[in-house]
């Protein structure tokens, strides 16, 4: 008989942050979401404007994405449903987003080329590693994530903040301030 934890929707469980393992029996749900976006986001790829790509996207995550916001292909997700983007936001080339912790983006945020939000993790201990532990990632309003940068499970980057290209961030990023290296450390505060 199934405990109350394993009755309740695997999509509520992922985002609570426990973990996930291959033989649970509602993982199925999850790999039918990845099929469906793997397929949306063929054709995501293969768009030749704007819109197109905003429109694609917008199915992916099930939210209509405003037209203030800008995404350049290629683009990719493995999961897309638990993206949520603000307006005025711009995604550039050969971003990745791994979701099925939960991605937002606030308005005005910008994210440079290849750079990755990544909110899923595996245990340490090697005989539960294939598990699946995921946190979110938010970004607030108007912070600058620079090209090539990762951005790991559980992080929240703060309002105004730039993230320098090229860092991996591991912890929160205070409102107002430059992160750079890694891991990332403050370089400097933003005169607002």
């Amino acid at each position: 008989m199934a405990t109350a934890v394993e009755q309740e929707n695997i999509f509520k469980r992922l985002r609570s942050g426990g973990p996930i393992r291959l033989n649970d029996p509602q993982y199925c749900e999850i790999n039918e979401v990845i099929g469906r976006t793997l397929k949306l986001s063929q054709q995501l790829n293969t768009a030749n404007d704007i819109s197109s790509i905003r429109e694609i996207l917008s199915e992916i995550i099930g939210t209509k994405i405003d037209e203030s916001t800008t995404i350049f292909a290629p683009f990719y997700t493995n999961f897309g449903i638990f993206t949520s983007i603000g307006k005025n936001v711009f995604i550039n080339h050969a971003c990745s987003f791994l979701d099925m912790g939960g991605i937002t983006l606030e308005d005005e945020v910008l994210i440079g080329p290849r750079v990755n939000l990544i909110t899923e993790n595996h245990p340490l201990d090697p005989e539960d590693r294939r598990a699946l532990i995921t946190k979110p990632i938010v970004i607030k309003r108007n912070a600058w994530v620079g090209a090539g940068a990762s951005i790991l499970p559980g992080v929240t980057i703060g309002e105004n903040s730039i993230v320098a290209a090229g860092a991996v961030v591991s912890r929160d990023v205070p409102a107002n301030t430059v992160v750079g290296g890694i891991p990332a450390k403050i370089i400097k505060t933003i005169d607002s």
